[in-house]
């Protein structure tokens, strides 16, 4: 039998990071779609990210990414988010946007080219330590479109040494989350395309290095969970960013596709002891046609109903249908589970933490959204690239 309490208290004691980018303008590959009341500049970011912890209780950290956040003061900053109730997390850096990296980044095949992108990594452990964040977290646009185009194996040599030369730059408490995304914008070869390559090159670094699972950078049909149970298993399961998709890297809410799916990835988590701070629940999302700060704590609820369904899993009756090699009781005892109206159970974990029940509604009712559409007026809205 599921002991509810722990359940309960476990709820209580989960944190999902939200992206700074997820609060500006987004788009498809033809419109980036302007909504009124989006921030300017990353203070006003962390003051929606605000709103967001305030309805929901249990999302304390927000995800920089630089240049996109990149301000004159750090520590500053930090101290606007500690007077919001809020902490600085993730620092991601951007090695894809620039016309230097057409070719690649740190894979590239010009030295200098390489040496401005490495360079650009460290500026983002120096933002680090001026910030208080403990996770680097590098994603890479960088391959090849065709056969011949560069040297494969010579590719692979480069991604080592620039991981390599940040990597020792890391101080104490500080560690590098490594993604991996198998397609696109390169379509011939990915430099680090896959879950195995990511883990090859963080073996080779050291603890320091772990790989991160983004939910929407897999070939349709890939068994997600499986990847969280192998990474597990090997210590190197350094965190996710959550989002949802149909075809590719939609980048949509998390659990809007496939809930079930997200349902297996946290019983993964939890059966693998993966339910602590050590890996780190993000949001990785773009909110092009809805509202940015409502879907922002949806996605943060839709995190929290499919962990709370993974906790529910009967556990001691699941091991023992699988001892007896009852395929269909074992499939049940996980139904079951994943079947469970778990908003009532939600609801009362939020009256426990003196929140309201129904975080959508709160925000609704608090007129923030009326307050930043009539306040945020003139400036640069913020966006990619901004």
């Amino acid at each position: 039998m599921t002991d509810v309490a722990a359940v309960k208290a476990a709820l209580k004691t989960q944190a999902v990071e939200t992206p700074s980018w997820a609060y500006g303008n987004s788009g498809t590959r033809f419109k980036v779609f302007a909504q009124a009341g989006v921030p300017r500049d990353p203070r006003e970011k962390l003051d929606d990210a605000a709103k967001v912890h305030e309805f929901t209780g249990v999302a304390p950290t927000v995800a920089l990414h630089i240049p996109w956040d990149k301000v004159d003061d750090y520590a500053a900053l930090a101290e606007h988010a500690a007077e919001r109730g809020l902490r600085l997390g993730a620092i991601n850096s951007n090695t894809f946007q620039d016309d230097d990296y057409k070719l690649g980044s740190i894979c590239h095949p010009d030295a200098a080219v390489r040496r401005k992108a490495v360079d650009h990594l460290l500026e983002c452990v120096d933002i680090m330590d001026a910030t208080g964040s403990a996770d680097l977290k590098l994603w890479f646009a960088d391959g090849t479109n065709y056969p011949g185009q560069d040297d494969i194996r010579a590719r692979q040599d480069r991604l080592a040494e620039g991981l390599a030369e940040v990597y020792e730059r890391l101080g104490e408490g500080q560690r590098m989350l490594l993604e991996y995304k198998f397609f696109e914008p390169a379509f011939y070869t990915t430099d680090v395309p896959d879950w195995g390559t990511a883990y090859a090159h963080c073996l080779k670094l050291g603890p320091k290095a772990q790989v991160v699972v983004d939910t929407g950078h897999h070939a349709p049909g890939t068994n997600i969970e499986f990847i969280v149970a192998t990474l597990l298993r090997e210590g190197k399961l350094g965190g996710f960013d959550f989002n949802s998709r149909f075809y590719a890297d939609d980048d949509l809410m998390v659990g809007a596709a496939d809930p079930f799916q997200l349902f297996r990835i946290m019983y993964e988590v939890i059966r693998g002891g993966g339910f602590t701070p050590d890996v780190a629940f993000m949001l990785d999302q773009c909110h092009n046609i809805e509202a940015k700060i409502p879907a922002i704590i949806r996605s943060v609820m839709n995190v929290q109903e499919a962990t709370a369904k993974a906790l529910l899993v009967d556990r001691d009756a699941l091991a023992a249908a699988q001892r007896a090699g009852d395929v269909l009781e074992a499939n049940a005892v996980l139904m079951d589970a994943y079947n469970t109206d778990v908003r009532p159970l939600l609801r009362e974990v939020r009256s426990e933490m003196g929140l309201a029940e129904d975080p959508i509604a709160a925000y609704r009712a608090s007129g923030w959204a009326e307050k930043i559409a009539a306040e945020r007026v003139g400036g640069q809205q913020a966006g990619w690239g901004a």
